[in-house]
C-alpha cells in the first residue's frame, strides 16, 4: 500500500477560455469507480449542448484504475493529457470532466493536448488538493477514571481518535502511522501507569 496520496480536497468548476472555445473542468473526488462515472454522466446530462465532454478518473491509493476518454476529440488530445496531469500531480480518488464549447477557431493537435492538460492543472491549483496518509487503526481500552484526560493528552498530542465508547470501560479508537506504533505504546503506559491495552486493526487512510 502507499504510505500517502494527494486528491482534490473539494468538488468544483474552473473555467478557461483558449482561442474562443470555452473550457470547463469539473473535478471531484470519488471513492469508486461507479462514483466516477456517475460524476461524469452528471456533467453530461449538465452540458447537453457541449462540443466535447472528456474525462479521465484515477481510483485507488496505487492508482489500479485509470480510464480517460476523448470524446469525439482526435485520439489522445484530451482524455490522455487530463490523465497524465492527474497522475503526474500524483492524483487519487479524482475524477475530472472537461466540457469544451467550440468557438469556431482549430487548436490543432498540440493546442488541444495543452489546453485540457492545462485546464486540469489550473483546477487543481484552484480548487486545492489534500494529502491523505496511511494509519493503522488502533482501540485503546481505559478505565473510566483514566479516559477524559487520556482523551484529552491524545487530542493534545495531535493523534487522531476517531470514536469513543463508553461501556464496562472506556474504548477510543485512534489511528496510528506505523512508524509511531512503539513509541505510542510506551506513551500509553507511561500516561496510564500500565493499566491501558492497546489493540491493533486494519489500515486505513486519513487527513496528513
Amino acid at each position: 500500500m502507499q504510505d500517502q496520496y494527494r486528491t482534490v480536497a473539494r468538488e468544483g468548476v474552473h473555467e478557461s477560455e483558449i482561442n474562443r472555445s470555452r473550457f470547463l473542468c469539473a473535478l471531484a473526488p470519488a471513492a469508486t469507480e461507479e462514483e466516477a462515472q456517475a460524476f461524469i454522466a452528471r456533467i453530461r446530462k449538465e452540458h447537453p449542448t457541449a462540443t466535447h465532454n472528456c474525462y479521465a478518473y484515477v481510483i485507488g491509493a496505487d492508482a489500479a484504475v485509470q480510464k480517460a476518454s476523448d470524446d469525439g476529440e482526435p485520439g489522445g488530445t484530451a482524455g490522455l493529457p487530463m490523465l497524465q496531469m492527474l497522475t503526474r500531480r500524483d492524483m487519487r480518488y479524482v475524477v475530472a470532466v472537461v466540457t469544451r464549447y467550440y468557438g469556431g477557431v482549430k487548436l490543432g493537435a498540440g493546442g488541444l493536448i495543452r489546453a485540457y492538460g492545462g485546464v486540469v492543472g489550473e483546477a487543481l491549483d484552484a480548487l486545492g488538493t489534500l494529502t491523505r496518509q496511511r494509519f493503522r487503526l488502533a482501540t485503546v481500552t481505559v478505565d473510566h477514571q483514566r479516559a477524559g484526560k487520556l482523551e484529552n493528552d491524545l487530542r493534545a498530542t495531535g493523534r487522531a481518535v476517531r470514536e469513543v465508547t463508553y461501556a464496562d470501560a472506556v474504548t477510543i479508537g485512534i489511528g496510528l502511522p506505523d512508524s509511531d506504533v512503539d513509541i505510542f505504546r510506551a506513551w500509553l503506559a507511561d500516561a496510564t501507569a500500565g493499566t491501558a491495552t492497546l489493540e491493533l486493526g486494519g489500515e486505513a487512510y486519513g487527513d496528513a
